[in-house]
């Protein structure tokens, strides 16, 4: 591994200090791309407006009227994190705007697959439903929408997935990947579109005289109610007394900040004020009892909660519904208001995650031997892996990819028998990738070279899934393996790691630990990792699996600890790693989270 140091252009991290800001965050913050303290303003007036997002207000128009005609909406969620906590979103957020008839359907992994399929919109029109809401997936759905559309159903997709050649025929698709859309935030997660698209319909509702307003919300309001050449004040004259409050949406910030970390989408400006104001919330104990049932299940605290929680602790727990069982579990959990239940579902989530890791770790162990049997000891890996195994299960063939590829820093699709009746002989994949590799680009020219090898297939840049017929995964993993080795070169498949470069010896202290993991952190704003030559005084196993250890850090003995890391390290040697505060005996040191070293 080769451990470099980020770039910290001083003119950004001088101006931050100036600005207020302490002198290892500014380094941290320019290190990133920060230029002012403004970029690090995390209020809710920052963020890009709903008019930005193609789609949001044609949305608006749509769900507004069928409020107005007391019409049935039916949402149609996807069965990951983002999926489940944008379909809570929606529900909770609808019902706040006044719908009075909103239920959801989620597809089962095993037997509907991915996306809006013609069988589900048939079941969508069975319960009832008139409008038809796709979160967290849609736009990869032709079949699906002309079924809906068939049905006499209107269909509003919302999705953040990159688009195919060709865009369903939905009465309104909002995306911001969509052709034609300039939002700034590309990377907006299913439950972040979602969100914005309430945000849109509140102000539609707003515009129509749907809601009572107080003297504080004029100011704020005037601006809509010139563009509908209206007069506040006007209105709220005309409006009958008996009009509701203008809902807050910001209750459902929590939900959209867990659902955002745990899709790894990119934390761009936006979306880190939206998470932000999520954990604001969650630590202030402002979030549903679902969430705070997720807490304690996870045995973390939500007061001091982290983007690291929400990553690695409530976001498994949720997504492993999806894998082993029903995410209908997992929605509930997240829209009930009632306590007792909420602690219920939490600790059947815990359970289901249990299993999830069972057995992910006899399927990873046996993944890694098929993964390395495909080149000899001391060679390095082929440029993609691509691994089948027929008593793979199909729910967790996407963490154990991850897992591959983290290990041999190599694309890597992991597949797994289908399941769904009549499709025995179709396999299931789900590919993670690494940094200058854009997965689903690379699915698109290998059906393009191959067609009719790739049933179905979809996702980003990082992570992407795929369906092929069992007789066609020899031919998938040599032409993956072809386009990977036309678009990578040695540079990029050498592992690297980033860092931040030596800690001074006056930041190791619990209190700025504290302040570290307070801040927001993530997948294109990585948390920070330091670096630098230490001492080994001890090393030792622990758990059979992890190397704890004493350093001496710049004269200093600090200790720490290696996850899943067995070999012995030398005396001295170039270490990456994070900061922690443990506790011991009721004092709180700092320790190192080691994650990489340079031998």
């Amino acid at each position: 591994m080769k451990i470099l140091v980020r770039d910290i252009p001083p003119r950004a991290a001088w101006a931050l200090e100036q600005a207020g800001i302490h002198p290892l965050l500014a380094r941290l913050y320019a290190a990133r791309g920060v230029l002012g303290k403004e970029e690090l303003d995390d209020a809710l007036a920052r963020l890009l407006p709903p008019s930005g997002m193609k789609g949001t207000q044609e949305a608006a128009v749509l769900l507004a009227d069928a409020i107005a005609a007391g019409k049935r909406l039916c949402i149609v969620a996807d069965y990951d994190c983002d999926g489940a906590t944008a379909c809570a979103v929606a529900v909770r957020g609808l019902r706040l705007l006044g719908a009075q008839h909103v239920g959801y359907i989620v597809p089962d992994r095993v037997v509907d697959g991915y996306g809006l399929t013609a069988p589900i919109a048939q079941r969508v029109k069975d319960s009832g439903a008139d409008i038809l809401i796709t979160v967290d997936n849609g736009i990869a759905s032709v079949e699906g929408v002309a079924k809906a559309n068939a049905l006499g159903l209107q269909v509003l997709v919302t999705d953040h997935h990159l688009p195919g050649p060709q865009l369903p025929d939905a009465a309104v698709i909002v995306n911001p990947n969509q052709p034609g859309c300039g939002f700034e935030s590309k990377s907006i997660a299913g439950v972040g579109v979602m969100f914005y698209v309430l945000l849109a319909l509140r102000a539609e509702m707003r515009r129509r005289g749907c809601f009572s307003v107080r003297a504080e919300p004029v100011l704020r309001q005037a601006q809509d109610d010139r563009d509908s050449g209206t007069s506040t004040l006007r209105q709220a004259q005309d409006r009958p007394s008996s009009l509701r409050t203008e809902p807050k949406l910001d209750s459902l910030l929590p939900l959209v900040a867990l659902g955002t970390v745990a899709d790894v989408v990119k934390l761009d400006a936006n979306n880190r004020r939206l998470v932000a104001q999520g954990l604001k919330r969650v630590r202030a104990g402002q979030f549903p009892c679902g969430l705070a049932s997720l807490f304690t299940a996870a045995a973390r605290q939500a007061k001091v909660a982290t983007t690291f929680d929400f990553g690695f602790a409530l976001g498994p727990r949720i997504n492993a519904a999806g894998r082993l069982s029903d995410m209908t579990l997992g929605i509930e959990c997240l829209l009930t208001d009632d306590a007792a239940r909420a602690d219920e579902l939490a600790r059947t989530l815990d359970g289901i995650n249990r299993e999830r890791r069972e057995i992910e770790g006899d399927m990873r162990e046996q993944a890694m031997l098929i993964a390395e049997s495909l080149f000899d000891e001391g060679d390095e890996p082929p440029p993609a892996i691509c691994v089948f195994d027929p008593d793979f299960h199909e729910g967790v063939v996407g963490i154990v990819a991850s897992r591959i590829k983290d290990k041999l820093h190599r694309p890597t699709f992991v597949f797994a028998a289908s399941q769904a009746p009549g499709k025995e002989h179709e396999l299931k994949g789900s590919g993670r990738s690494i940094p200058g590799f854009h997965l689903r680009d690379a699915l698109d020219l290998v059906a393009k070279r191959h067609p009719g090898v790739l049933l179905r297939f979809g996702g980003h840049a990082m992570a992407a899934g795929c369906t092929v017929g069992e007789e066609n995964i020899d031919v998938f993993e040599q032409a993956l393996g072809l386009v990977a080795q036309e678009w990578l070169d040695a540079a990029t498949l050498s592992r690297r790691l980033d860092t931040d470069g030596p800690l001074l010896p006056e930041y190791r202290r619990p209190e700025l630990v504290d302040t570290l993991h307070h801040e927001v952190w993530g997948q294109g704003f990585a948390p920070p990792v330091f670096s630098e030559e230490v001492e080994v005084l001890s090393q030792r196993l622990v758990g059979e699996k992890h190397l704890a250890l004493k350093l001496k850090h710049q004269g200093t003995p600090v200790d720490g600890i290696w996850f899943g890391r067995t070999e012995p390290l030398p005396a001295r040697v170039v270490l990456a790693f994070r900061l922690d505060a443990d506790e011991w005996q009721g004092v709180r040191r700092v320790r190192f989270l080691v994650e990489g070293a340079e031998v």
